[in-house]
């Protein structure tokens, strides 16, 4: 069974300031490294994304945030926040990129894919249902969840794991009241944006269903992969998942500027 790669090139031409740590390169790498590695790239079932439709964004966020982004693309504006830097393609840019992890489901769903990898930017995982933070305008991977929660039924509770040098907040706040889905995530503690704490579990019915692991900074890769090894044996064993989407963060990368 192959893996589904969905990716569309006008990720590459969602363009930041110069210096702007989250750049074009980002995606083309991964493509570039994709194709040069003789043994992976003939498993890969390529597929090129719709963007999402704004029904499917406002199941994972408000008809609010959705109008203040596309608004902020109308008026001209360069920036959504301090960080979240934007240019004429980024709003289409977003829209392929949440619409390409729905594609990643579906094609696991719907054909004989195995699992599928999305290669897209804007990144998702600091958007919370009501704003765009730290380079993200929707949250991908909350878009995707709950397209798999609404379009299938035998799609009951979906585990998310995220692993980043960065806390997941907004995937976070999203489901933080949802026993359904199970945000877990390993970051560097503290750092940007400040949560992610242990202490973090969840809210009311969804209370137990966030499992935050802070790593301090330096900690040895052998003692990060024993956190990691622990926490997922432990999801798969007591949450159960129907379905497991990865929202994965580069950055802890050696060579990465922002690791």
């Amino acid at each position: 069974m192959a893996t589904a790669l969905v990716h569309h090139p006008i990720c590459a031409k969602h363009n930041t300031d110069p210096g702007h740590p989250e750049t074009p390169e980002r995606y083309e790498v991964v493509m570039k490294a994709l194709r040069a590695d003789a043994k992976l790239w003939p498993s890969l079932a390529e597929i090129s994304p719709e963007k999402a439709a704004k029904g499917l964004i406002q199941a994972a966020h408000s008809p609010q945030h959705f109008k203040r982004v596309e608004s902020a693309f109308e008026q001209g504006q360069d920036r959504l926040d301090a960080d979240t830097v934007i240019s004429m393609h980024s709003f289409d840019a977003s829209l392929f990129a949440a619409g390409a992890v729905i594609a990643g489901v579906d094609a696991v769903m719907q054909t004989s894919a195995r699992n599928a990898f999305a290669a897209v930017r804007p990144p998702g995982h600091h958007a919370t249902s009501e704003n765009a933070m730290g380079f993200c305008m929707f949250n991908n991977v909350a878009v995707g969840a709950r397209h798999a929660q609404n379009k299938y039924k035998e799609i009951e509770r979906v585990a998310i794991i995220d692993w980043d040098v960065h806390h997941g907040n907004g995937t976070q706040g999203i489901f933080y009241d949802d026993p359904s889905v199970h945000f877990f995530s390993m970051h560097q503690y503290p750092w940007y944006p400040g949560t992610g704490s242990r202490g973090e579990t969840g809210h009311g019915r969804g209370l137990g269903s966030t499992l935050n692991v802070p790593v301090k900074a330096n900690t040895k890769a052998n003692e990060q992969k024993r956190m990691f090894e622990g926490a997922i044996e432990d999801i798969a064993k007591n949450f159960k998942p129907d379905l497991i989407m990865i929202s994965a963060g580069f950055d802890a990368h050696q060579s990465d500027p922002l690791g």
